[in-house]
């Protein structure tokens, strides 16, 4: 079956997996519009990328439109969509991908970073999907893929954000269920193996990337995930040979899904 080109609408879409996942979706042939923050966000070093993210996609031949904007702001994803309308005519999926990760226990977290958390995490997709579900449905169907973690089903020293993806899980299966007969569907994909590169996970690391992936079990394939992995699973989803799936969730690495970690590999 052919993939025809689709309008998507790409939230944390200019920096690490959203980056990637930008750059993929563009290079198969679809309209992508990519938002994020060009300051840094707390506990993360994404920062300033819309200009080298311009630059790549130029090197490349490819095309997307960019614009900054924070997705746990109602006007500011409704400018988001309003550009996408304007330029494109229509929405056919929205990717909700944008997302912050403070480690820490309730203790360890304020009342003020616990609000954060759970305006970007989960406030943001839900914003994001209740301006473009109208559209979707006029249209007569779409694709919402929801960006999620293993730590939602619960991880050390991650109390609130496991709860704000914890949340975006069961959003997600409950989007599947309201919208399934306006033939939209909705699936999450779960980064896992440890080790991918991304804003969130250089912050905790104090930006370097040396210590990503050490100790990490992987995936399957032998070695960590990367953006790019997750960015051709979320292309199957917008796919034709995707369009019974909803309500699902993808593991694009080593059964995060079950929250607990994957025992190391043994010594050879």
């Amino acid at each position: 079956m052919t993939n025809p080109a689709k309008v998507v609408i790409v939230s944390g879409g200019t920096f690490g997996i959203g980056r990637a996942i930008t750059v993929g979706l563009a290079a198969r042939g679809h309209d992508v519009v990519a938002f994020g923050l060009e300051s840094a966000q707390v506990s993360s070093l994404a920062q300033a990328a819309i200009p080298s993210l311009r630059d790549e996609l130029a090197s490349r031949k490819l095309a997307a439109m960019l614009l900054e904007a924070d997705v746990s702001k109602a006007a500011d994803v409704k400018k988001v969509v309003d550009a996408t309308m304007e330029k494109h005519g229509r929405i056919d999926a929205i990717v909700n991908n944008a997302a912050i990760g403070p480690l820490g226990t309730i203790l360890d977290t304020d009342e003020a970073l616990f609000e954060r958390i759970v305006s970007v995490n989960l406030k943001g997709p839900f914003l994001l999907s209740r301006m473009a579900v109208p559209h979707m449905k006029q249209q007569g169907g779409g694709a919402i893929i929801n960006v999620g973690s293993g730590a939602g089903w619960g991880k050390p020293n991650m109390a609130v954000y496991s709860a704000s993806k914890g949340g975006l899980h069961a959003l997600s299966t409950a989007m599947a269920y309201d919208f399934i007969y306006d033939r939209i569907k909705v699936n999450t994909v779960i980064p896992g193996g440890g080790g991918i590169i991304s804003g969130m996970s250089l912050g905790r690391v104090g930006g370097d990337q040396s210590r990503l992936g050490k100790g990490a079990p992987g995936t399957a394939a032998g070695r960590v995930a990367t953006g790019d992995d997750i960015a051709n699973v979320i292309a199957f989803l917008l796919s034709p040979e995707a369009e019974t799936l909803s309500g699902t969730v993808i593991d694009v690495g080593c059964f995060a899904n079950q929250g607990g970690p994957v025992p190391p590999k043994p010594a050879a």
